[in-house]
């Protein structure tokens, strides 16, 4: 039910989520859906933590297997962007769908919303702290905004993609990264690399 709760949102949007579309949706009956959530705002809270159990499976984790430093800063930008682009939820990031959603509508929801976004700007900016303080970019002076401008690139590419059906806009993001992270002092040739992944 959640899987089909959390895909659902990401192309009709988290507040048009009910108990009724969720049980259509998966096959199931209303008064299933009632008994497990209870409520409307119950199964939107529970949705949130699936999609984000979902984006750290897909991002997170397959970065972590890799040592802190700028190869990590580039394997998580890397997954992020196909997250995106190979559609793990099929409307996009289901957290751009969701922010947009709720971004003035104070509650739980809202809050939960933040938190995954928070967490996810937050790692990233901790991924570059650690790859500055290793000496992998070492023009770095304030991790928290770049990971702010990185995450404002992904999340056009991301906006951009969906809009117009084509993979050109995670092309900018990454020319738009790596340019930032040449800035920064990083290593010309793990850059060039990631640069040159076609996003096809």
């Amino acid at each position: 039910m959640l899987a089909a709760a959390v895909d659902l949102a990401s192309v009709e949007g988290l507040d048009q989520l009910s108990i009724g579309r969720i049980a259509h949706a998966a096959s199931v009956s209303k008064s299933g859906v009632a008994t497990l959530f209870g409520s409307k705002e119950r199964l939107q809270l529970a949705t949130v933590e699936a999609a984000r159990e979902r984006f750290v499976e897909a991002v997170l984790t397959p970065a972590r297997e890799l040592p802190r430093g700028l190869g990590r800063v580039l394997a998580l930008v890397d997954r992020w962007i196909a997250y995106s682009r190979d559609r793990v939820f099929p409307g996009g990031c289901f957290f751009a769908e969701a922010a947009a959603d709720f971004d003035a509508k104070p509650g739980e929801v809202r809050e939960a919303i933040r938190r995954a976004l928070d967490d996810w700007e937050g790692y990233l900016a901790a991924s570059l702290a650690h790859a500055r303080d290793l000496g992998d970019l070492p023009g770095l002076d304030d991790p928290a905004q770049l990971a702010f401008e990185c995450s404002a690139l992904l999340d056009l590419a991301n906006r951009d993609s969906v809009m117009r059906g084509t993979n050109v806009s995670y092309r900018r993001a990454r020319v738009g990264v790596a340019a930032r992270l040449r800035a920064a002092g990083g290593d010309e040739t793990a850059i060039a690399a990631f640069a040159a992944i076609p996003d096809a």
